[in-house]
């Protein structure tokens, strides 16, 4: 079999998520040959409760917290914009890999990320402590609560609030005729909220379009919402959603080339 240098040649693939993530992703499938149409499907704005999350964050610089569980780039945005100063006695646990480079950009120096499954339930399984202590969780008004009701089980004083409202984009009309026609070979599946606008606005999709997931949870998020997922990239990375996405390809020409052959 001959393998093009850029397997993904002809494809166009939606990237459901703009900003610096969008553009990421964008440029690393223009390097294995795909077209992108950014396309984001959900934004954030501001918390409802701006009272609840201004008293946590003032309890958290105060020290009144051992740890601040982040759980997403958004969230680390939000500390900046509010100029969050973590103390050195409060300790910082990422979700996964991606969150832990956007705390780190911002000059959080993060403690621990779980290591075997970067979500919420692999950062329960793996928490490093003894079950004691105040921990903050910021997060979306619409995160599920495997990750709360988790660390409360295992004894910890754990306070969620919300720090921001995750809202539905409506798609370009063009995009979605693009996708309803065929014409986009591959949706990339980002997050619960992301699997939800694609049911929502975009079902049901052509029998050919490739539903790629950015993890087992998304994929179960996803499946849950309707959708057909025939890509699960095995962590929660960028990278790792896109070689999902190029290894698919790859071994269905494989599949036809090995068919053709046996005719």
């Amino acid at each position: 079999m001959t393998i093009s240098a850029k397997p993904l040649a002809g494809w166009r693939v939606l990237v459901p998520r703009g900003g610096r993530w969008g553009d990421t992703v964008a440029a690393t499938l223009r390097g294995h040959g795909a077209v992108p149409v950014i396309a984001p499907l959900i934004n954030f704005a501001s918390t409802d409760d701006a009272q609840s999350l201004a008293n946590a964050l003032y309890d958290l610089q105060d020290g009144q917290y051992e740890w601040l569980v982040v759980t997403s780039a958004t969230t680390v945005d939000v500390l900046m914009s509010q100029s969050v100063v973590v103390p050195p006695t409060t300790k910082i646990a990422a979700v996964g890999e991606t969150t832990a480079a956007a705390l780190a950009v911002a000059g959080y120096p993060v403690e621990f990320i779980p290591e075997n499954d970067n979500s919420a339930r692999g950062l329960v399984k793996e928490w490093p402590e003894a079950n004691t202590g105040r921990v903050l969780i910021p997060q979306s008004d619409i995160a599920e609560p495997t990750l709360v009701s988790g660390l409360a089980e295992l004894g910890l004083n754990v306070q969620y609030v919300s720090a921001y409202r995750t809202v539905g984009v409506p798609i370009a009309e063009h995009v979605a005729a693009d996708v309803a026609s065929g014409r986009i070979g591959a949706v990339l599946v980002t997050s619960g909220s992301v699997a939800r606008q694609v049911a929502a606005q975009l079902s049901p999709l052509p029998a050919g379009t490739i539903v790629a997931c950015i993890g087992p949870r998304t994929a179960f998020d996803a499946r849950a919402a309707g959708l057909v997922v025939d890509v699960i990239a095995e962590s929660r990375t960028a990278d790792a959603l896109v070689d999902a996405l190029v290894e698919f390809v790859l071994g269905r020409g494989a599949e036809a080339e090995t068919e053709g052959v046996n005719r």
